[in-house]
C-alpha cells in the first residue's frame, strides 16, 4: 500500500508512536508499505515551529531531514497540479496544508493516514490513524 502520512501522523512516528491506533501503528511499521511525507507537511512543521506552536528537539531543517531519512519515508514534492487541485475541493476543511495533502492523495492515488475526521469527508482513500 502507498500511504501518505498527514503531518500529525508523521510527528507521531517521530515523537509519540503510542498515539497511533493498533492498526495505524501496524501500518507504519510494516515495511511492505511505502510511506510518503509531503513537502506540505515539512512546510507546516516549519511554520508552526517558527510561531512557537510546535516544539521539536532540534530546528526543523535538521530534525525533519534526519527523521525522514531514519523513518524511511519517501519525500513527496508539491507539484503545480497538486496546488491547483485544491481549488476544486469542497470546503470541508479550512486548513490549507490538509487540503493540499488531500489533493496530493487524490492525484497520486495514495491512501491518506490521518486522525482528522474532516479529511475523511473528501473523496480520498483514508485510514484512521
Amino acid at each position: 500500500m502507498r500511504i501518505l502520512l498527514d503531518t500529525q501522523c508523521w510527528l507521531w512516528m517521530s515523537l509519540a508512536p503510542e498515539r497511533f491506533s493498533g492498526r495505524g501503528r501496524r501500518l507504519v511499521e510494516d515495511t511492505s508499505h511505502t510511506l510518503y511525507f509531503s513537502a506540505a507537511s515539512a512546510w507546516e512543521i516549519a511554520i508552526k515551529h517558527g510561531l512557537g506552536k510546535l516544539r521539536l528537539p532540534e530546528p526543523p531543517a535538521t530534525y525533519v531531514a534526519s527523521r525522514a531519512a531514519a523513518l524511511g519515508v519517501v519525500p513527496l514534492a508539491i507539484e503545480l497540479a497538486h496546488a491547483l487541485r485544491v481549488s476544486v475541493l469542497p470546503p470541508f476543511h479550512r486548513d490549507p496544508f490538509d487540503r493540499l495533502l488531500v489533493a496530493q492523495a487524490q492525484i497520486d492515488d495514495l491512501t491518506l493516514l490521518t486522525a482528522d475526521p474532516a479529511i475523511r469527508q473528501y473523496a480520498v482513500d483514508t485510514i484512521d490513524a
